[in-house]
């Protein structure tokens, strides 16, 4: 039987979109109020600031946030895994993987599309397309690394 709740494609989307929700919200009003017309800066510039901003103070507030102090794990667990105390370790090194690389390519794909100021429908089509890409193999990165682990337990 498949699971209905998978940790990773929830992050990879209902956390994404949570966050990322004003600025959907702000684009698609403005998309709608300038129906026939040219649309305005406001919705894209908002959304590629917002992604930016996330993405680099995230990581920065991640990094910072990991020391000797705030680590909560017993004596036992961080020799377990052999890190020292105040160094977290990637358990899931292969959906790491594919998001980190998904992220460096979505802003290299970000720069080819709007290198002409516009976004026609192939474009956008293949954005969404390269989104149902990343979901699915995060998912199957995932279920491989649980599949593994449940082999090692037995």
């Amino acid at each position: 039987m498949v699971p209905v709740w998978n940790p990773t494609v929830a992050n990879l989307t209902l956390m994404a979109f949570g966050s990322s929700a004003p600025e959907i919200f702000i684009s698609v009003i403005e998309t709608v109020t300038t129906l026939g017309r040219t649309p305005g800066e406001l919705g894209p510039s908002t959304i590629v600031g917002s992604a930016a901003f996330n993405f680099l103070m995230i990581s920065a507030a991640s990094i910072y946030a990991v020391n000797e102090i705030t680590d909560t794990r017993t004596k036992e667990e961080f020799e377990s895994d052999g890190t020292p105390k105040g160094v977290k370790k990637i358990n899931d090194v292969g959906v790491f993987a594919i998001t980190t690389t998904w992220s460096v390519l979505a802003y290299i794909w970000l720069f080819v599309v709007l290198r002409d100021k516009q976004v026609t429908m192939v474009e956008g089509v293949l954005t969404f397309t390269f989104f149902w890409i990343l979901l699915i193999m995060a998912y199957v990165a995932d279920c491989c690394r649980a599949k593994k682990i449940k082999e090692l337990e037995i």
